[in-house]
């Protein structure tokens, strides 16, 4: 469980994301969740040096649903790293281990596949308060931490 700001970051240890090419694949399901989270993502690329113009946005209805959105994004928008920002909260079924397991390995099999990250910004809480805490509050927002992954792996691409 995290116990710090997911937040903090050295901008410092962070390479220069100007001439980089992000999409950002949201989750319309929990939106007040998600839209935080990509609001956090954007400012951080923006802050690392991203242009405007090089962050496109796509929305999807739900988190099972990012996989194929990721896919697209990667084979159409020639991005350089894919952000995948959903939120599943546990219920009384047994549907939140299924779209978690689904989205998590989808999202391993577009690693695998293809030559552009796709950072996993996904959280996968039990309560609704503890995707609050991690979306933009006490915690921090770990749309701001998939930011940063997604400059870093997108500066490994390439090497």
């Amino acid at each position: 469980m995290a116990t710090t700001n997911l937040s903090a970051y050295d901008k410092a240890t962070i390479p220069n994301a100007s001439s980089l090419r992000f999409g950002i694949v949201v989750s319309e399901w929990n939106p007040e969740i998600t839209q935080n989270m990509r609001k956090g993502a954007v400012e951080t690329l923006l802050d690392c040096g991203a242009k405007e113009e090089n962050i496109i946005t796509w929305d999807v209805p739900g988190s099972f649903e990012l996989v194929y959105g990721c896919k697209k994004m990667i084979e159409t928008q020639n991005v350089d790293a894919v952000i995948a920002v959903g939120n599943v909260i546990q219920g009384e079924t047994k549907h939140f281990d299924f779209v978690c397991d689904g989205v998590t390995q989808g999202i391993v099999d577009l690693n695998i596949k293809y030559d552009t990250p796709v950072i996993f910004c996904v959280l996968t809480d039990n309560t609704k308060q503890q995707s609050i805490d991690r979306s933009g509050g006490k915690l921090g927002n770990k749309g701001v931490e998939c930011a940063v992954a997604a400059i870093k792996m997108a500066a490994l691409r390439q090497i």
